[in-house]
């Protein structure tokens, strides 16, 4: 999971790098591994700044100083398998045709046969091992067609339209061209989000300047009102003079990820006319209901519910009312330590659950405890939180998950794909109970889950839920493209010797059997520099 955003000045002398910054830092938790701003300024020039490392630590008064320009694209990225080598720090840049700044949220599942069409066919070269600049390639290819010195709206739906005939999978995008606008564009199903927003010129009079988002906080924190998402296979193109929205996409089952609601959104994010905070506690509502059957069928009772921090103390809250029991939080975070489910690597994330979360003996000792979680990825947070609790006292300790079992890897842009990685797969409820050492597991069921969030807006009739049925709503997804994945699946963050790995936009590995891939080095000769073609400002004194 990847944050873009997009903002357009209407004042071109005003510089638009101090926003996107705070911006990227409000959407930081959706990527922690790396990040990126590449502004346009006169001419259409563009400046480039990007680096691995959180917001706070790449982007200082002196790189943003040197972003010059009243428009650009930012990205924070998703630590996962492959490289993290900072040439796959998004956006990425091609400079024919147009001079196109280019980031991705998401993932495809068809990027064999488009690397074989890019190197066959469009004669175009891929320089780093991440779909987005695949994504990218396409987009300029299918411009390039139009053969024009200057390009209009009508150019840019077409070469979308075509992008979308091309690629398979989720995916959330944001451009730029050079002295020209903004542009967004969402996959058909809808699977990952991003919408936007707009306010009064901050240069004073009638225009208006524009923002582009994964999530709506950014607008309400920017003072951008008329917030919308981008509606599945749809593209939107701002420039200073006008806005263009039409649907370029084939009519698809809208099916955004109900994973951002269980985890991934802030709370006070609403995505496709669903608050997320809502949702949450309608989880929790549903979950207790669930809770109160289930241990009642094993004859036990609860002393006390306690949250995971942070994420599901919304859903705990509204359990515990429910169920009138007393809700305390038993688990101190260190707030300086990132999430733990998007860390790169199962023995980093196990050492950093004991560093992020300190149990208070108090609330603990001699209790029956229930530990309320967003849910239960690959078992090894859980494993641990149950651990000390029992280390502090607890007597019994009971874990519910608002999410249904995680049994199927996520195609498109989580970090789950290796089905042994996951605690529930091929595990019965009771098993998971064992494995990760707790006396009881809950989970929320499929049905309720749906209904929380549906509830809000009854207009969505399916949701992707694909970690849960193995039902993945793009196709194209059989058990060989699943081997696949598993095959190339490791904890360690290096591509094997014999075949390169091609990374997704969060970083995802996938293979790429058509040529060989150096990720030590992305540029196209020894020492050359990391982002061929755009100067990078960081680390500039």
């Amino acid at each position: 999971m990847c944050g873009i955003l997009g903002l357009l000045l209407h004042d071109p002398s005003i510089d638009a790098a101090p926003e996107i910054c705070e911006g990227l830092s409000l959407l930081q938790h959706r990527g922690q591994d790396a990040c990126g701003i590449v502004t346009c300024g006169p001419k259409g020039r563009f400046y480039q700044c990007k680096a691995n490392g959180m917001v706070r630590d790449v982007f200082d008064s002196n790189a943003l100083t040197r972003l010059v320009g009243g428009m650009g694209v930012g990205h924070v990225r998703y630590p996962t398998a492959g490289s993290s080598h900072h040439a796959e720090a998004q956006p990425f840049y091609v400079n024919s045709p147009y001079g196109i700044v280019f980031a991705h949220n998401g993932n495809l599942i068809n990027t064999a046969s488009l690397l074989q069409f890019m190197d066959a066919t469009a004669h175009r070269h891929i320089n780093t091992s991440s779909d987005s600049e695949l994504l990218l390639n396409i987009f300029a290819d299918n411009l390039q067609k139009t053969g024009k010195f200057r390009i209009n709206e009508e150019d840019i739906f077409t070469a979308i339209g075509g992008l979308m005939e091309q690629c398979r999978g989720g995916y959330a995008c944001v451009a730029m061209l050079a002295g020209f606008g903004i542009i967004a564009f969402r996959d058909p199903n809808g699977i990952r989000p991003v919408g936007m927003g707009s306010r009064r010129a901050l240069g004073g009079g009638a225009g208006k300047d524009y923002l582009f988002a994964s999530e709506s906080v950014v607008a309400d924190a920017s003072g951008f009102g008329e917030w919308e998402d981008v509606r599945p296979g749809e593209a939107v193109i701002i420039t200073r003079n006008s806005v263009s929205r039409r649907q370029v996409g084939r009519a698809a089952t809208f099916a955004p990820d109900i994973f951002e609601y269980v985890y991934f959104a802030r709370p006070d994010s609403v995505l496709d006319g669903v608050s997320v905070y809502r949702s949450r506690m309608a989880m929790g509502d549903a979950l207790a209901d669930e809770v109160e059957r289930v241990l009642a069928e094993n004859g036990l009772s609860v002393d006390v519910v306690i949250p995971v921090p942070d994420t599901s103390r919304v859903a705990a809250l509204n359990l515990a009312q429910k169920l009138k029991l007393p809700y305390r939080e038993g688990f101190i975070k260190n707030r300086y330590v990132g999430r733990t489910f998007i860390m790169p690597g199962q023995q980093v994330r196990r050492k950093n659950v004991r560093r992020k979360l300190n149990a208070m003996a108090l609330e603990f000792v001699g209790k029956n405890i229930l530990i309320v979680d967003d849910s239960i990825v690959r078992g090894t947070t859980s494993k641990e939180i149950i651990q000390m609790a029992k280390d502090v006292g607890a007597k019994k300790v009971i874990v519910a998950s608002c999410a249904p079992p995680i049994r199927y890897p996520n195609v498109y842009g989580i970090d789950m794909p290796s089905r042994t990685e996951l605690v529930a797969h091929n595990r019965t409820t009771k098993s998971i109970a064992e494995a990760i050492g707790a006396d009881l597991m809950i989970y929320q069921t499929l049905p309720d889950l749906i209904a929380s969030v549906r509830q809000f807006n009854p207009s969505i009739t399916n949701f992707d839920c694909s970690v849960f049925t193995g039902e993945y709503v793009t196709g194209g997804v059989d058990e060989a493209y699943l081997a696949r994945l598993e095959q190339l699946r490791s904890d360690n963050t290096s591509a094997p010797s014999e075949q390169a790995v091609h990374v997704n936009g969060n970083g995802i590995g996938q293979v790429r059997e058509s040529r060989e891939l150096a990720l030590g080095c992305s540029g196209p000769m020894n020492g050359a520099d990391d982002t061929v073609g755009l100067h990078n400002s960081w680390k500039l004194s």
